[in-house]
């Protein structure tokens, strides 16, 4: 595997835009080096980008992401960061618990009204019938 990468290979491998990169190192996810203007992200930006890429994907804010990202350097031997993260993780999971409840109860609510109004058109439909 290289040991750089430029702005391009990380936007094609991962399917995202240059853009996204460097929004990315705007909010200070990444940090590539420089070399005049050409940016140059380094096997460990690469292993963030993975990490962010999964935390998105997952609900998390960027603002979340790299509090845990951060985290990873603290030399505790990434104690303090798997905490963190397990309870981020477990506040999600009771979020989407609780609107995945939210989203049956309407369902629910939807599947009564659709039979409701399908017996009132049947009825409806008879009686016109009758006339």
């Amino acid at each position: 595997m290289k040991d750089t990468f430029f702005i391009g290979d990380l936007a094609g491998e991962f399917g995202i835009t240059a853009r996204t990169l460097r929004f990315y190192e705007d909010q200070d996810l990444l940090h590539p080096t420089r070399t005049g203007k050409t940016r140059l992200f380094s096997i460990r930006d690469r292993a963030r980008l993975i990490l962010i890429l999964r935390g998105k994907r997952l609900g998390f804010s960027l603002a979340e992401i790299k509090e845990m990202l951060d985290l990873y350097s603290r030399g505790d031997g990434q104690a303090e960061q798997l905490r963190v993260t397990l309870g981020k993780i477990q506040d999600r999971v009771h979020k989407l618990e609780s609107q995945k409840a939210d989203i049956d109860l309407v369902l629910s609510e939807l599947s009564d009204v659709d039979s409701e109004i399908r017996r009132t058109l049947a009825a409806t439909e008879v009686t016109a019938h009758e006339v």
